[in-house]
């Protein structure tokens, strides 16, 4: 019974500790550029934490619905993440 309040407990503690780990970080940035049809996005951003880059302008690949809720100049929070090797936005605030 002990051995099972051990794990049990190890198991719990191993899950928030992934669940910390998979936390994304949001990134503050500008939409510059639109491409709807492309299904890309040109964004002025702040350091990507995550992606350990550095502030600058670059273009991420977005899915429609997402692209479809910005707009140029609109100031935005995202999470990028590589998804078959392009850079993508994944989450929008």
């Amino acid at each position: 019974m002990k051995l099972l309040k051990i794990s049990a407990a190890t198991a719990a503690i191993l899950a928030i500790t992934l669940s910390m780990a998979m936390a994304a970080t949001f990134t503050k940035g500008t939409v510059k550029k639109v491409d709807e049809k492309a299904g890309k996005v040109t964004i002025i951003h702040e350091e990507l934490v995550d992606l350990e880059m550095p502030a600058m302008t670059m273009v991420f690949r977005a899915d429609k619905a997402t692209i479809a809720r910005m707009s140029e100049g609109q100031e935005i929070e995202f999470v990028a993440d590589r998804v078959k090797g392009k850079l993508t936005v994944t989450s929008l605030k």
